[in-house]
């Protein structure tokens, strides 16, 4: 047996078309959901509940879950790989995107009877994992500064607070809380002191739970969560008392990986829209196509998208190799998000009238792909990092 060298733990990626079955696959469930179908959803605000109990049927929202709890053990980029085709394919992947990160906080600092307890469950579809109470109306970017408690008394925790921006939280039983246990004024750093909690939904709506659905630009499920002396059992607390804030950044590498990728998805279905209405949309008598000022920003678009691309991928593999990719997670995520909007933009565009159309989609990417740029984190936020912790310059706020 040869060696283990240093190359040997070097990250790699793979380059052309990964995981090509995988794509075949979520290519194929996603054309039993059509844009009629998504457009009806839109009309009246309701979750996609079918497509994603198809989901996870198929396995694809259990796909980082590891198989001895029922899920397929996938690295990050297959499930990034889902998420991208699920986008490029038309479909909604933020709809069920969350329960692949938000799980990763239960799987690494979960204890074992909690992730028995759960995981499985969560594999099988028995239980969903959606929502995430971390933004609040005051801290916003700011977890640090968040204002909602949670107070140990005897057996359990008595929480009081409000959460904003917590999609999917109707339509989730679970929801991973991030609150503060210590109060900030007695703590070293602003970063201890926070704990995390998986708060079972069901049995707390109407017990000092309340949730209110938000109506928003995109049918995302968005609501406010308020919290009034909500009782969660002291064995629902993640990992040490404290030590959240450390947890759920492991995740937020993830994320930024996961819908940096999913971004892509997007940008390559509205690319793709407006080549083929390019390529047969004829004024003067000629193909729009042939014109230059039509031409060149679709090719633009698509060099940004590979650029955005190739980035998520390092970020993924840096991930999976357990190297450090803060950076590069939070940069696959900021040019993967500035080109999924150019494309949809472009592909405005290009359709002109018709792109108003609701019947051509792209409107509905256009409005979709906006979110990119602000959540799950800000494009400012991201270059704030960038020059912190990059470039070695002063903190700016």
């Amino acid at each position: 047996m040869n060696a283990i060298t240093d190359t040997d733990l070097q990250p790699t990626m793979t380059l052309g078309l990964d995981f090509p079955e995988l794509r075949e696959a979520v290519r194929r469930l996603c054309a039993g959901f059509p844009g009629p179908y998504w457009r009806g959803l839109e009309k009246t605000a309701a979750y996609p509940t079918e497509f994603i109990q198809a989901l996870t049927e198929a396995g694809f929202l259990g796909a980082l879950i590891p198989e001895e709890y029922g899920g397929s053990g996938l690295p990050l980029r297959a499930a990034a790989v889902i998420l991208e085709e699920i986008n490029a394919s038309g479909c909604v992947a933020s709809q069920g995107h969350a329960q692949m990160y938000i799980m990763g906080t239960l799987l690494r600092h979960g204890n074992p009877e909690q992730k028995s307890r759960y995981l499985p469950k969560i594999a099988s579809g028995e239980l969903r994992l959606q929502a995430f109470g971390v933004t609040e109306p005051t801290s916003g970017s700011d977890t640090t500064s968040l204002k909602t408690r949670a107070t140990r008394v005897g057996d359990h925790y008595e929480v009081t607070g409000q959460k904003v921006w917590t999609s999917r939280a109707l339509h989730s039983d679970l929801m991973l809380l991030i609150a503060r246990t210590t109060p900030i004024a007695e703590v070293t750093r602003k970063t201890d002191g926070l704990s995390v909690f998986l708060v079972d939904i069901r049995e707390s709506l109407g017990r000092g739970m309340e949730i209110r659905p938000i109506e928003a630009m995109i049918n995302h499920g968005a609501t406010e969560v308020f919290f009034d002396k909500l009782h969660v059992p002291a064995e629902n607390l993640i990992g040490e008392e404290g030590k959240g804030f450390r947890y759920i950044l492991d995740g937020m590498n993830a994320e930024r990986i996961l819908v940096g990728t999913e971004a892509v998805g997007d940008g390559r279905y509205c690319l793709a829209r407006a080549v083929s209405y390019a390529r047969e949309r004829t004024v003067f008598g000629r193909t729009i196509g042939k014109n230059q000022g039509v031409q060149f920003p679709l090719a633009r678009c698509h060099v940004d998208l590979e650029v955005a691309d190739m980035m998520c991928r390092r970020a993924a593999a840096l991930f999976e190799a357990g190297a450090e990719c803060g950076a590069d997670a939070n940069i696959a995520k900021l040019v993967a998000s500035e080109a999924a909007f150019k494309a949809a933009d472009t592909a405005m565009q290009t359709l002109g009238g018709f792109s108003f159309a609701t019947e051509y989609d792209v409107e509905r990417k256009w409005r979709e792909s906006r979110l990119y740029q602000i959540a799950p984190i800000s494009t400012n936020m991201i270059l704030s990092y960038i020059g912190q912790h990059v470039l070695g310059l002063e903190r700016s706020f």
